[in-house]
């Protein structure tokens, strides 16, 4: 069977981005693909796919997750810290991309990255020049750029229809989070 890298896109204000591209790794690693999870954003709280993840690198080594951000953005003052680890996990991206060592990577909430000005659309579109030709990527977050859904050979987009946050319910661990 011949292999094309795909692009893909989750995007849109529904939950489940990450859950899916989540889902998406757990069929590859099922079928045989090493598979690498970036996440741009997360980081500081102790998310459970994380320790799924770790339980099933230590199977095989095939599949892992890194969370290389700082988790949200609390004041302007935290600003420039942010600006630095997206720019790290933007290194880490081209460095594993092009290693030859994955056949999947998940850009975990790139998007949002660009939607805050982390990192700039020109740097991912700069990036995915660079994907070698049989590496599937995934790209997650809200409000995907006109530039990346056009560019992707997939997109989806979730759409929020109700969220339990509106009724005044907090997230809630194994759901969420």
């Amino acid at each position: 069977m011949e292999t094309k890298g795909l692009i893909l896109v989750h995007t849109g204000d529904g939950k489940g981005k990450t859950t899916a591209g989540l889902g998406l790794a757990l069929r590859a690693w099922g079928s045989g693909l090493r598979v690498l999870i970036l996440q741009f954003i997360k980081g500081g709280w102790k998310y459970g796919e994380l320790e799924a993840i770790e339980r099933l690198g230590q199977l095989d080594g095939r599949i892992e997750i890194r969370p290389l951000g700082l988790g949200l953005m609390r004041s302007d003052e935290d600003r420039e810290k942010h600006i630095r680890a997206a720019a790290k996990a933007l290194q880490e991206s081209e460095r594993m991309m092009v290693s030859g060592q994955y056949d999947l990577i998940i850009f975990d909430e790139i998007n949002y990255a660009v939607k805050f000005g982390l990192i700039s659309l020109d740097d991912v579109l700069a990036l995915l020049d660079k994907k070698p030709e049989k590496l599937h990527v995934l790209l997650t977050g809200r409000d995907a750029r006109l530039e990346l859904i056009e560019r992707a050979d997939l997109v989806t987009e979730m759409k929020l229809v109700k969220h339990p946050y509106q009724q005044g319910i907090k997230a809630q661990q194994g759901i969420e989070f």
